[in-house]
């Protein structure tokens, strides 16, 4: 048994980069869980361990701190080692650091949206479908953390069809903090299903822009879809400070006190 368990590892390593490029993850995105992987290919999960574990050290996959194992980004001179980690050290620090990097996806996503909607070729608007058709799926999904992929995805989309290298690796570079900021915001947004349908109309008109070309129309479209989402985001973080605040209060559960004691 022990002689075949490498060559299992092989096979499941194979396995494995084949599963991830029909499911299109990309740099920056994280792998199911051990146990959903394993069930997936009907291994055990030791043998599947092994397998990420030879993809890892082959620079395939990397296994983060925190949990989980993710593509790996490629490295370059802008790597996110270079330009993501000092930001993602400020935002452990302060998490209100996440409304500068909304604010920076608001200035990439308007030029990239205005781009793809006069560059985006055949091949990218089938893309840009594909995108937009699993994130409609991956609204109805209870998992949050695929379901940020899935909006990441589809605004990657949009950049991949800018055509422009500077803006598109710009937006990989930063993948990890903005899918950290998208997680963040659907947990906190989604819950509303008025601002659920807000940000379904919103997708949906940058969709329609890009994919009929309308610049002007996509540009706007991606403004008010980012400029939403940060003042819904600043508006409900206050609410929940002022809730916090309540509470805090001296004499705050008297009323229940009392009802005790009547």
């Amino acid at each position: 048994m022990n002689d075949n368990s490498p060559r299992l590892a092989d096979t499941l390593r194979a396995r494995l980069c084949t599963w991830i490029s029909e499911h299109q993850l990309e740099p920056g995105m994280r792998l199911p869980s051990e146990r959903a992987l394993a069930a997936e290919f009907g291994a055990s999960r030791s043998s599947l361990r092994e397998a990420i574990q030879q993809l890892i050290s082959s620079g395939v996959l990397v296994s983060k701190r925190g949990g989980g194992t993710w593509v790996r980004q490629p490295q370059a001179p802008w790597s996110e080692q270079r330009i993501v980690e000092p930001i993602r050290q400020l935002l452990a620090a302060d998490p209100d650091y996440r409304y500068d990097i909304l604010e920076a996806r608001h200035a990439i996503e308007a030029s990239t949206a205005w781009h793809a909607a006069l560059r985006a070729t055949e091949s990218d608007k089938e893309r840009l479908r594909y995108a937009f058709d699993a994130l409609l799926k991956m609204n109805e999904s209870d998992d949050p953390d695929l379901a940020a992929q899935a909006d990441l995805r589809f605004h990657l989309a949009i950049a991949e069809a800018s055509h422009n290298v500077v803006l598109l690796q710009t937006m990989r570079g930063f993948f990890d903090l903005l899918q950290s900021s998208v997680l963040h915001s659907r947990q906190r947004m989604y819950t509303h299903p008025v601002i659920f349908n807000r940000l379904h109309e919103q997708h949906q008109a940058m969709f329609e822009a890009v994919m009929s070309g309308d610049a002007e129309a996509a540009r706007q479209a991606a403004m008010d879809h980012l400029g939403f989402v940060h003042t819904t985001m600043k508006t409900l973080h206050e609410d929940e400070a002022r809730q916090a605040r309540i509470t805090r209060l001296p004499g705050h559960d008297l009323p229940q006190h009392k009802e005790n004691n009547g």
